[in-house]
Formats: structure tokens, C-alpha cells, sequence
């Protein structure tokens, strides 16, 4: 029996489409196919996503920790999560129920107020980066760089630290900086203005500054304004209306002054919000310092200035409110020998305009910011270049002024500052700690954590690498083989949680999105507006 014409030709249509159907589907697993080698050359190759475990980056990057407010002034800080504290064995893991059982203090950076944490909060995950993979095959890598490597002692694990030392170089910290071959390590601006930790935020003031004592209080007191005013001084600092703004109305030929009480306010031990506060008495002093504060002239005439410590030498930078304006540093030693060490004219400053004024003593530079003017002196690059070392003295920081002033966003900012011994109280130090430098060989690098105290580096690395074919690497390095990429971008930020069980975050910390500076080998002074 022959098919007729027109059922031949639907047919061959219905054949067509099954046909067509097939090329169709075929197509579509070629396509996800290439997609999944490309995914898998992208991820191997190019780029690839981590998720930060522990703390020994904060607060650069962060890992599992509670994100709290001070109860008491309101700024917001975070403390690290430590699983084995309330009884977790997993280094990272973080429990999906929000009942811990258990609370440890915490301490504000800013008011000094401790709180209880633990118990009933939820736990936030740690910041989830994406790392650019093989780019140390092509470029060398540069110092401050934050990268990942494989752990040289269990190379199935990566690690995440900031590169300070590259190969051939000599590695020394001395009093909490880095130096390379004997001469101070200055980090680059974005990564110093990275760095800054508070001490205190005249903007964040207690509500209840007598609040009856509980466990530490604020700093084992009750709250008061860390700003005095010297002998005779004229500063008014606690207006009740305006507590976070300062007022002198004074003679312009006649210097007022008001000093930080670090006995009252958090010291400048080198402490972290988010590490464990029992360490906190044994931490040493950091004396790398910066003042920032906007001053507002009501007439063109007068002073405003800065004046910090290290050791025994106090250095000053000010600006004066005339008809030319100049900027000037000037230097005060142990025997009141006074020294100008920078000058520079600027513009007049405007009156009844607020500019923003800075001045920073850090890794041997003294930098001082009026407005968009910059004034920068480099005490040097030697150890001694700072003066003779005394450690154990706390800085001291004034601020002082003439005239007609008013001063707003007062705020007290400290450097990351390098400890020496694993444990704040553990009389046993470092490696390529001050009087012990550490010399790197061909192919190895030295990194460190920017959460100095609670860092697993190179300082502490006992055990040789593990290497192939039964050799080993040398003990506290990371070698060139183990590099795995540079540290580019945080994309998904300490996620905010919606479920109970949620443990990654769903909901990401959009503002809190950013790129992760890295370094430079050059050690030029740090110049731009802070």
C-alpha cells in the first residue's frame, strides 16, 4: 500500500522536528560541557573562591565571629568567634542555633565598655573572597600583599596571610613595625589607612557614663571624658548640649591645650576588639599614632595643632589661622631642645569653615594633613632614626590650639603593631624578632597576619614544609611552590542569616563589599591626603 503525497510530506515534517528536536539537545550538552571546562579551567586557573575560617586576618578580612554594637555608645564592632570555646572541635565551624551556653567579655575600641558575648547571639560567618590564581607565575609577588598559600606543614590546607618578606631579604621586627635589611618597611597608603585601629571616637559617647559596675565596666571605672584640659587651659570639653565638640574662645597670641588620658580611656596597648580581653594587661604599648579632627576657625587669627610622643621625644605639627598660612613641624627632646623639622606656606584657611586636620607619627614618618595640604618629614629609615627605643612608656597625645576654635569628629587611631611572643604573657619570642633577623634563602617568602596575636606565621611555624620525593622546606617560610594566588576582592561579606539553621548567610553585606589592597616593593614616603 503507497503512501499518499501529503501524508509523506507530514511525514518527513514530524521527522524533521524530532530531528531538529535532537540537534537541539545535543547542542545544549556541548554548550554546558564547554561551560563546565571553562568553569573548571576559570577555577583551576584564573580565579577562585575561599571562604575565610578564623581571625588571624581581622580585621582585614574576618572570619566566624558575633557582630556587635556597644549597648553603651553605639560603635559597632566585631569579636571573633572561637569555636572551642563553647565546645566545638571544628576550627570553623559555625553552630546554626543561636543558644552557645556560654559568654565571654568583650571590650569596646572606642568607650572601653565590656560587654557579655556568646550566649543567645547568632554567629556570623566569615568573609568569602575571590583569589587570583597563577599571577605570581608571571609577576613576582610584592611586599604587603595579602595571599594565599598552602599551608607548608599540611599542604592540603590554605592559608591566608599578608606578604612581608620576599626572597633574600632580612627580616626583623622591631617594637611592632617590619624591617627589610635593617630599614623600616612602610606599607602603602592604602594599606596603611586599612590598617588604623581606634582608640577612641570622641563621636560615641556612653549614655549612661555612670552606669553601675558590672564585671569590668568601662575599663573597671565609670565613664568619663578621656580629653583633659592642661593647667590653665580654656578648652571647653564637656558641654552638655554638645559633648562631641570642643570650644576655645581665647587670646590668638595665647596656647591653650587638652591631653588624652590614656589611665581613663583605652591605652594604647596593642590590643584587638576582636581577640580575647584577658590578654589585653599583657600587650605592649604602640606608639604609632594618628589624631584626626575637623577645626573650625571664627576668625583669622589663632593656632591649631597636634602634639604626640614616642619614646621620650614629643613632636608637634600645627597650622596658623592669618593672612598667610603655614603649616610647621617642630621637634621637642628630653631636654626641651626644640627643633623645626618641616614648614610649608599654604592658601589662608577660610574662616568659619571646617578642614580636616591630621597628623600621624608612623613607621618613622611624621605626616600632617591640614585641609587638602599635605606636610611630610621622614625621621629616616634606621631602627635608631626614631630615637632610643623605650617600649615601655605609654605615648602621650595633645592637642593644642589659640583663638577662636571649634573642634568636631575628634578620634584617636593606633597602627598595627607586630607582636613578638605567641602569647601576651609567654616569656618565649618569635622568629626574626628584634636581635634574632631572619634571613630568607632562594624561593621563600615571609608572611604575617594583620591579627598579629592570633596568628599562626611565620613567626611560629616549627615544623620543616613538606616537600616531594621525602624533602622538606625549611622551617617558618613559605615557599614559592606552595604560593596559590593574590588575595583581589570580598564578594559576599559576613552575609546576614533570615533561616535558624542558615550557616552560610543568604543575604550578603552589600556595604561591606570591597577589593583587598596589596603592596608595593618600593619604601617611599606615604604621600596623599589621609
Amino acid at each position: 500500500m503507497s503512501i499518499s503525497k501529503t501524508e509523506k510530506t507530514g511525514f518527513d515534517k514530524t521527522a524533521q522536528r524530532r530531528k531538529d528536536r535532537a540537534t537541539e539537545i545535543a547542542n545544549t550538552f556541548e554548550w554546558l560541557i564547554v561551560a563546565f571546562v571553562l568553569a573548571f579551567v576559570f577555577r583551576a586557573f584564573i580565579m577562585e573562591a575561599f571562604r575565610i575560617p578564623t581571625g588571624s586576618m581581622a580585621d582585614t578580612l574576618k572570619g566566624a565571629h558575633f557582630r556587635l554594637r556597644c549597648p553603651q555608645c553605639g560603635y559597632k564592632y566585631d569579636y571573633g568567634f572561637i569555636g572551642r570555646y563553647f565546645g566545638f572541635q571544628r576550627e570553623d565551624y559555625i553552630p546554626p542555633h543561636r543558644n552557645l551556653g556560654r559568654s565571654y567579655p568583650s571590650r569596646c575600641p572606642s568607650c572601653g565598655h565590656y560587654q557579655m558575648t556568646g550566649g543567645v547571639m547568632p554567629v556570623a560567618n566569615g568573609d568569602r573572597i575571590l583569589v587570583l590564581k597563577c599571577i605570581y607565575q608571571f609577576v613576582e609577588p610584592k611586599r604587603w600583599d595579602v595571599i594565599v598559600f598552602k599551608n607548608p606543614d599540611k599542604p592540603q590546607i590554605n592559608y591566608i596571610k599578608r606578604l612581608v618578606g620576599r626572597p633574600g631579604e632580612t627580616i626583623e621586627i622591631i617594637d611592632g613595625d617590619v624591617y627589610i635589611n635593617g630599614q623600616v618597611s612602610r606599607k602603602p597608603r592604602k594599606v596603611q589607612e586599612e590598617l588604623w585601629m581606634p582608640v577612641y571616637n570622641n563621636d560615641y559617647q556612653p549614655v549612661r557614663p555612670r552606669k553601675p559596675l558590672t564585671h569590668l565596666g568601662f575599663n573597671g571605672h565609670f565613664w568619663q571624658q578621656p580629653f583633659k584640659n592642661a593647667a590653665g587651659s580654656e578648652w571647653v570639653i564637656n558641654n552638655e548640649d554638645k559633648p562631641t565638640i570642643f570650644y576655645l574662645d581665647s587670646s590668638a597670641d595665647e596656647s591653650h591645650s587638652i591631653f588624652y588620658d590614656a589611665s581613663v580611656g583605652n591605652d594604647f596597648r596593642a590590643t584587638y576588639a576582636y581577640d580575647d580581653v584577658r590578654e589585653y594587661s599583657y600587650m605592649p604599648y604602640c606608639s604609632d599614632l594618628m589624631v584626626r579632627f575637623y577645626a573650625d576657625s571664627m576668625l583669622r587669627q589663632g593656632r591649631i595643632g597636634v602634639e604626640l610622643s614616642k619614646y621620650e621625644t614629643n613632636y608637634r605639627a600645627g597650622v596658623d589661622f592669618n593672612d598667610e598660612g603655614v603649616m610647621v613641624i617642630t621637634k621637642i627632646e628630653k631636654d626641651g631642645k626644640v627643633t623645626e623639622l618641616a614648614r610649608k606656606l599654604i592658601e589662608p584657611p577660610v574662616v568659619n569653615e571646617p578642614a580636616l586636620v591630621k597628623f600621624a607619627n608612623v613607621n618613622h614618618q611624621l605626616i600632617f594633613q591640614f585641609g587638602s595640604e599635605n606636610l611630610i618629614y621622614d625621621l629616616g629609615l634606621d631602627p635608631n632614626d626614631a630615637g632610643e627605643r623605650k617600649t615601655g612608656l605609654q605615648p602621650q597625645i595633645k592637642i593644642f590650639g589659640s583663638g577662636k576654635l571649634t573642634l568636631s569628629h575628634i578620634a584617636i587611631f593606633r597602627d598595627i603593631h607586630y607582636t613578638a611572643r605567641k602569647f601576651a604573657n609567654s616569656p618565649k619570642q618569635g622568629r626574626a624578632i628584634e636581635g634574632s633577623p631572619f634571613t630568607l634563602g632562594e624561593n621563600e617568602f615571609f608572611v604575617l597576619g594583620d591579627n598579629s596575636p592570633s596568628s599562626e606565621d611565620c613567626r611560629w611555624w616549627s615544623n620543616d614544609g613538606v616537600a616531594n620525593r621525602g624533602l622538606t622546606y625549611r622551617a617558618g617560610v613559605v615557599p614559592r611552590d606552595y604560593l596559590v594566588g593574590k588575595a583581589l576582592f570580598v564578594y559576599w561579606p559576613q552575609g546576614f542569616k533570615i533561616f535558624a539553621r542558615d550557616s552560610w548567610g543568604l543575604i550578603p553585606n552589600i556595604g561591606q563589599m570591597r577589593f583587598i589592597y596589596g603592596g608595593s616593593n618600593k619604601n617611599k614616603s606615604v604621600i596623599g591626603n589621609w
